[in-house]
């Protein structure tokens, strides 16, 4: 029987400032979530009226017991402190970049050099949000700008709405794929 520790996923949401990391969680958790929301008093204020500032905690309820903890960083970098400290223990990243953002693809390389070392070691899964308000680059321009890159294996991006449970669940489903090709579809 497995212990009740290893009975728990610890997946990892991160990405851009106002691309939906903490609505994905809230989407998704089977629990009230756990939020660290301030009023935004820099630049983001522009943006959106509240930010995290340590991070969005979540639980995702598996058929058979197992459970899926659900982590939020902070999208700003002046708290990526938080960002080492909330994936130790971590199985994988869910990248969310806004693509109304003026350069999403620079966002999408900040955000896999910063998790370089985590990815190396797990998976990471992209969701593309906002692209109904800002639809290019689309999606081949991601998958041919991590080519570009050289990040191998190519890791999964689609276009996400962070509000919808089922698109939040496709990110899930395809990082745990990636991490365990063999899993059935539950």
């Amino acid at each position: 029987m497995r212990s009740e520790r290893a009975r728990h996923n610890k997946i990892i949401f991160s990405g851009t400032v106002g691309a939906g990391k903490s609505t994905a969680i809230n989407a998704l958790s089977d629990i009230p979530t756990v939020s660290t929301e301030a009023v935004a008093s820099d630049d983001t204020a522009r943006l959106k009226r509240t930010t995290t500032v340590a991070m969005d905690y979540g639980v995702l309820n598996l058929p058979g017991g197992e459970k899926v903890m659900l982590y939020g960083t902070p999208g700003q970098e002046r708290f990526s402190f938080m960002w080492d400290i909330l994936s130790e223990g971590g199985i994988g990243l869910i990248l969310l970049i806004n693509n109304a953002n003026t350069a999403p693809l620079k966002d999408l390389e900040g955000y896999l050099a910063a998790f370089k070392q985590f990815i190396s070691g797990t998976a990471v899964a992209i969701g593309i949000t906002h692209m109904d308000r800002a639809p290019e680059p689309g999606l081949d321009a991601y998958r041919s700008h991590l080519i570009a890159l050289g990040i191998t294996p190519l890791p999964a991006v689609f276009r996400a709405d962070a509000r919808k449970r089922e698109d939040v669940a496709m990110l899930v489903k395809a990082l745990l794929y990636t991490l365990n090709p063999g899993l059935s579809d539950a």
